[in-house]
């Protein structure tokens, strides 16, 4: 359900709508982490792609991702969106590191 909600989400140009990995609730130790102690994740799962950057020339180059791809991408990049209780990460296809 989460992704065809995210499909709604119609990214422009170079962008691309991420659904971040969730992180563990409990430490290595045991330890129950609060919210505020989490590290932002950096892998996620694209769920949207937008139709890619568009070239000086007037033509478009075709982005290097696709959606159902894991990724790792840069831990403060991107924009925060979250629709009906659901954390989305609206990112450039450049701050994508690397497909995992």
């Amino acid at each position: 359900m989460a992704i065809q909600l995210a499909v709604q989400i119609r990214p422009l140009g170079d962008r691309v709508v991420v659904k971040p990995a969730d992180k563990d609730q409990v430490s290595a130790a045991g330890v129950i982490l609060p919210d505020t102690a989490k590290e932002k994740p950096q892998k996620g799962t694209i769920v949207a792609v937008g139709p890619g950057k568009m070239l000086d020339s007037g033509a478009r180059q075709a982005p290097e991702v696709s959606a159902g791809q894991t990724v790792l991408y840069a831990k403060y990049s991107g924009t925060e969106v979250k629709l009906e209780g659901e954390d989305y990460l609206i990112v450039s296809e450049k701050d994508i590191l690397a497909i995992v």
